[in-house]
C-alpha cells in the first residue's frame, strides 16, 4: 500500500482487508457533459452509475480518493428507516407519507443488496439482522413503535423482551429491543470501490484528486472549475456532505458536523462468544449513536460519535474502550487494534437532504447516522429524476434545508444531545437499582418463609436470635464498591446524579 493509500484509506480495518486500486487520473482538460457529480462517496457514485446506465454522459470530480471519507469509514450498516424517529416523521407529515418514505428506505436496502450481488466480490457482506436495543426500560414504548411499524406500516419487525435480549447480549445495560431481520452489514470500502468500478463500466468517468474550486449554477449550462480543467454540464449534483464548504457554504451550513470514531478490538476468542451470540448489528441507543458488530470472526467493531471535530484521538480511543468494557465487564481489559475517525453531517431534522435546490442543481447530503440505505436511495432517486422526470424525491420536501444556527446553534444542539444521553443513563441506573431492590425484597421474603417453615416443623420456641447466613449472591450481583440498594440510597443517588447533570448543562450553556 502506497503513501497516498495509507493517508486516504488507512488505518481502518477495511483498508487492511480490502485490495486497494491505484489512483485514477485527475481531470486535466475541459469537459462538456450532461451531469457533473461533485463528490465521490456512495451517493455520488450511485448517481453516476444510474445516470450512465440510462444513457446520459456523467463525470464525478473527487477532491481526493473515491470513498476516502465517511463512505469508506463507517460501520457498514444497511438498515431500513432514518435517523429521525419514525414517530416524529409521522407526526410531521402523516402516516401515508411516512409509509411512502419508509418504503423508499427499504428500496435503498434492496439497491445495496442487488448491487453487492452484481459486483460479486467475496467478503463484502459481513452479517445479517439489526437489533435496536433500549438502554432504559420502556416496554410500552417498544410495543407502540412495533405496532406503528408492523401493523400500521407493514414493516417486518419483531419485538424482543428484555430476557431475550440479554440471552444473546450478556449485559445488564439493555432492556427491550426491536429486531429488523432484513437488515445486513457490509464492508463499506469494498462496496464503494466495487460501485465505482460498476459506474465506470456503465460509462461514467471518475476523476480523483480533482477538487471542485467553484460552481457557477447560472444559465442552462453550469460551470465547475477545477485546478486543471473546467466542466460544463446541464445538471450538477452536490454530493460532498460537510466538505461542500468550498463551493456551497450556505448548503454546508445546514449540517451539524459530527465525528464517528470506530475501533476494532484485538481477537477476543472465547470472551466474545461468551458475551455476544448475536451475529448482526446492534444499535446501543440511536440517540447515543453507538453501533457495534462482530468482524473477522472474533473481533468487535465498535462505533461511537461526538459532535464537531474532535482532535484528541487518544482520549476518544480510551473513552470508547471504557464504554465497551462498561457494557460487557466480562471482557476484562480491551484495547482497539485499529481506531479511526470519520467526519459526517446530519440535518437539524435528522432526515437526509435530497432534491433540487435550484434549477439544474441537486443535493444529496446529510447521511450521518442514517445507514447506507439512504445514500443508495438518494443516488437512485436523483438519477430517476434527472433522466426520467420521476418526482418521488418530492416526498422529502417537508424536510427542507434548515440553517443549523451557526456556532451558537450547533452548540445548543450538542448540549441538548448531551443532556438527553445523560438523562437516559440516569434512567437506566435508577432502573437497575429498582431491579436490585426487588430482588433483595424477594430474597428477604423467601428467607422469612423458610424460617417460619422450619420453626413450625421443629415446634421449638427459643428466645435466641437465629444467626443469619451472609448472602454472598447479593454481594456478587452488586457492582464492586457500590452500596447496598435501599430506597434511601437509590433516591439519594438519583438526586445527586440529577444535580450533577444540571450543573454540567449550566456550564455548557454559560
Amino acid at each position: 500500500m502506497g503513501a497516498d493509500d495509507q493517508s486516504d484509506y488507512g488505518p481502518t480495518w477495511y483498508s487492511g482487508v480490502t485490495p486497494l486500486p491505484a489512483s485514477r487520473t485527475p481531470l486535466n482538460y475541459d469537459l462538456d457533459i450532461d451531469v457533473c457529480v461533485v463528490g465521490g462517496g456512495l451517493a455520488g457514485l450511485t448517481v453516476a452509475r444510474e445516470v450512465a446506465r440510462r444513457g446520459w454522459s456523467v463525470a464525478v470530480v473527487e477532491a481526493r480518493r473515491v470513498a476516502w471519507a465517511a463512505s469508506g469509514r463507517n460501520s457498514g450498516l444497511v438498515m431500513p428507516g432514518f435517523s429521525a424517529q419514525i414517530e416524529k416523521v409521522v407526526e410531521r407529515i402523516g402516516l401515508p407519507a411516512a409509509k411512502a418514505l419508509w418504503e423508499l428506505s427499504e428500496a435503498g436496502v434492496q439497491y445495496v443488496r442487488d448491487t453487492v450481488a452484481e459486483i460479486d466480490v467475496a467478503g463484502i457482506t459481513e452479517g445479517k439482522g439489526w437489533l435496536d436495543v433500549s438502554r432504559k426500560p420502556d416496554a410500552d414504548g417498544a410495543l407502540a413503535r412495533i405496532g406503528l411499524l408492523g401493523q400500521e406500516m407493514g414493516v417486518t419487525v419483531e419485538g424482543w423482551p428484555t430476557e431475550r435480549v440479554r440471552d444473546v447480549l450478556k449485559t445488564s445495560r439493555y432492556f427491550e429491543a426491536i429486531y429488523f431481520p432484513d437488515a445486513f452489514q457490509i464492508n463499506p470500502l469494498a462496496y464503494a470501490l466495487g460501485l465505482a468500478d460498476a459506474a465506470e463500466r456503465a460509462g461514467a468517468r471518475i476523476f480523483e484528486n480533482t477538487p471542485a474550486l467553484a460552481v457557477d449554477p447560472a444559465g442552462v449550462r453550469k460551470r465547475i472549475e477545477t485546478p486543471n480543467g473546467r466542466v460544463r454540464a446541464g445538471h450538477v449534483v452536490l454530493a460532498g456532505n460537510i466538505h461542500l464548504g468550498a463551493v456551497a457554504q450556505q448548503l454546508a451550513d445546514t449540517l451539524i458536523p459530527i465525528t464517528a470514531f470506530t475501533g476494532v478490538t484485538q481477537p477476543l476468542g472465547r470472551r466474545l462468544t461468551a458475551a455476544i451470540t448475536f451475529h448482526g448489528a446492534v444499535s446501543d441507543s440511536r440517540r447515543a449513536n453507538v453501533h457495534y458488530r462482530i468482524v473477522g470472526g472474533d473481533r468487535l467493531l465498535w462505533t461511537g460519535s461526538a459532535s464537531g471535530r474532535v482532535r484528541n484521538l487518544k482520549g476518544m480511543r480510551r473513552r470508547l474502550e471504557r464504554a465497551l468494557c462498561a457494557t460487557y465487564p466480562r471482557f476484562g481489559a480491551v484495547e482497539f487494534e485499529r481506531f479511526w475517525p470519520a467526519e459526517m453531517g446530519f440535518a437539524v431534522h435528522r432526515m437526509p437532504q435530497i432534491g433540487e435546490v435550484q434549477p439544474g442543481v441537486w443535493l444529496a447530503s446529510a447521511f450521518g447516522g442514517q445507514g447506507l440505505n439512504t445514500s443508495a436511495m438518494a443516488g437512485d432517486l436523483i438519477a430517476r429524476a434527472l433522466v426520467g422526470g420521476d418526482d418521488s424525491w418530492r416526498l422529502f420536501l417537508p424536510f427542507e434545508l434548515v440553517w443549523a444556527g451557526g456556532r451558537a446553534g450547533r452548540m445548543a444542539i450538542r448540549t441538548t444531545a448531551w443532556w438527553l444521553h445523560q438523562s437516559e443513563a440516569l434512567i437506566r441506573l435508577a432502573a437497575q437499582w429498582r431491579a436490585e431492590l426487588r430482588r433483595r425484597r424477594q430474597r428477604q421474603k423467601a428467607e422469612r418463609a423458610d424460617t417460619t417453615s422450619r420453626s413450625a416443623d421443629q415446634k421449638v420456641r427459643t428466645d435466641k436470635k437465629v444467626p443469619r447466613i451472609p448472602d454472598t449472591s447479593r454481594e456478587r450481583d452488586r457492582p464492586i464498591g457500590a452500596p447496598e440498594a435501599t430506597p434511601t440510597t437509590a433516591l439519594a443517588l438519583v438526586r445527586r446524579a440529577g444535580h450533577a447533570l444540571r450543573e454540567g448543562r449550566e456550564k455548557l450553556l454559560s
